[in-house]
């Protein structure tokens, strides 16, 4: 959909969500299980089409973006349902007649930016959040890799409702076209730089934004581990994708003893996996572009090369890269390097891993390698991420039960399950009441004249209490609640001085 049409998408998408539609939870599930139908029954596309934007091998296009798809809407058509029911909360005094409650309300019409290293992937898991959450939705997959968003240009209208969840194409212009819209919220997965521009564009019409972005991951190795395990899970988090991934390891700590050892593991490693030709192996992806490939080549520069260092222009190939006798002030270091570059800088300590990785911007994850616990447990309390993932690398990623998302310049917000749905849904703060006449009896000290007397009383209201739990009430007699209900308001009467007006209320 070109530029130009960004006024009437927007338009298009206002209307089908004034129209009431997305509110019906059983449409939000029908439109769910179509889009898992769409993922079931166009596997092989979707995998063609990241095998000509990434040269992504099958496996990883299957299990690292296809099922995980599959896998987060299933969860989604599973609890919708329960997770857009009104939320009881506990009561009070001042609330006991009273019925407070939480509405999952959807924000409205919703944009979602995807990325282009998992173009798939990260341009739908938060759809399914938000169709979950009944919004409608407007998705612009990434540029960057043409040909997945051009067929998911080319599937969403044959699966989903077209009024509802819209897919505009385009380059930079377009979403800037599509941030001059007012949105009721804007989801954006990419680079911290253009999360600053979203950000500043959202905040002109005070728009709620998720932004996952990236940052520097780091490792900390310390020599308690069992180095060939440490050194395959490592090297395999770099390696998916290329190390196109916002959450690879991006640089390691460790001791020299410690860094020797484990580039001694990494040399065999690459030698198994790949071959000694690694360029003709078929489980390495390449490059996305050829801007990408000049800045990787680029940060090659001002480093020791320990292991790899090749480089194809012409096959956008940068072979698998250890660097030692790496500075702060190298050019690998500027910038979250985004491929399959591995610098190893050396430390004493665990103690001075944190004030390295402390004195930096907040990392989206750091990867801590260590027997441990005292170890483990200094990393926890005494650094600020996204996420943490002890002797393993991403797999943090595969539990939708964890919120995924980071602090500072790695991100604003969360999601993944429940917390999908929970980005996607405004809260809505609701208090019932009724013309009750006990209710009014009791709060009638809020209206003037202002008195000592009364001012006592609504401070015996408003104290905060633990009520009596009437948890067992379904699997008795109701009676027995009535009984307990009636002696509670004689208990609070009594201590109001309101045991007369009790008596004539009730009879």
């Amino acid at each position: 959909m070109a530029t130009c049409d960004t006024d009437n998408v927007m338009q298009k998408a206002r209307a089908a969500f004034a129209s009431g539609k997305t509110r019906d939870v059983s449409f939000r599930v029908r439109q769910l299980e179509n889009l898992l139908r769409m993922y079931e029954e166009n596997e092989a596309d979707l995998m063609n089409a990241l095998y000509k934007d990434l040269r992504k091998p099958k496996p990883e296009a299957k299990l690292m973006e296809i099922e995980v798809l599959k896998s987060d809407v299933r969860t989604m058509i599973q609890n919708c349902k329960e997770w857009s029911k009104p939320q009881r909360v506990p009561k009070t005094l001042v609330t006991m007649m009273d019925t407070p409650v939480i509405l999952q309300d959807p924000y409205g019409v919703v944009l979602v930016i995807g990325s282009w290293n998992y173009p798939v992937q990260l341009s739908l898991i938060p759809v399914s959040g938000a169709i979950a959450a009944g919004n409608c939705v407007i998705i612009k997959p990434s540029e960057i890799a043409p040909a997945s968003s051009k067929l998911l240009e080319e599937l969403i209208p044959r699966y989903l409702d077209s009024e509802c969840f819209q897919v505009v194409t385009g380059g930079p212009s377009t979403v800037q076209e599509l941030l001059k819209q007012k949105f009721d919220y804007i989801f954006f997965t990419g680079s911290t730089n253009i999360g600053k521009l979203v950000r500043e564009a959202a905040n002109k019409h005070l728009t709620p934004v998720t932004l996952e972005l990236g940052g520097k991951s780091p490792v900390y190795v310390d020599e308690s581990v069992d180095m060939t395990i440490a050194a395959r899970r490592i090297i395999w988090g770099k390696m998916v994708n290329c190390g196109q991934t916002c959450i690879a390891p991006d640089y390691v700590l460790c001791n020299k003893s410690t860094r020797d050892r484990l580039i001694d593991k990494i040399r065999e490693i690459l030698i198994e996996w790949y071959g000694e030709d690694p360029q003709s192996s078929p489980d390495l992806c390449r490059i996305v572009n050829v801007r990408h490939f000049q800045r990787l080549q680029a940060m090659l520069g001002g480093s020791k090369i320990a292991i790899g260092g090749k480089v194809d222009a012409d096959d956008l190939w940068i072979e698998p890269t250890v660097l030692i006798d790496v500075k702060p002030t190298d050019p690998v270091m500027q910038e979250e390097i985004f491929g399959p570059i591995l610098p190893i800088l050396e430390v004493e300590s665990a103690y001075d891993a944190i004030q390295f990785i402390n004195a930096r911007e907040k990392a989206l994850t750091i990867y801590i390698f260590s027997r441990s616990a005292k170890t483990q447990q200094a990393f926890l309390e005494e650094t600020s991420c996204g996420s943490v993932c002890v002797n393993d690398t991403m797999m943090q990623f595969t539990v939708e039960e964890l919120p995924f998302g980071g602090v500072g310049a790695s991100g604003i917000g969360a999601y993944h399950g429940k917390y999908s749905f929970d980005t996607f849904t405004h809260k809505k703060s609701c208090l019932i009441r009724s013309f009750d006449k006990m209710g009014e009896a009791l709060g009638k000290d809020r209206y003037p004249p202002y008195t000592d007397e009364k001012i006592r009383r609504l401070i015996f209201l408003l104290k905060k209490r633990q009520l009596p739990s009437f948890g067992f009430v379904p699997y008795v007699a109701s009676f027995a609640l009535g009984v307990a209900s009636v002696i509670l308001l004689r208990y609070v009467a009594k201590e109001l001085g309101y045991e007369e007006k009790l008596s004539e209320v009730m009879g």
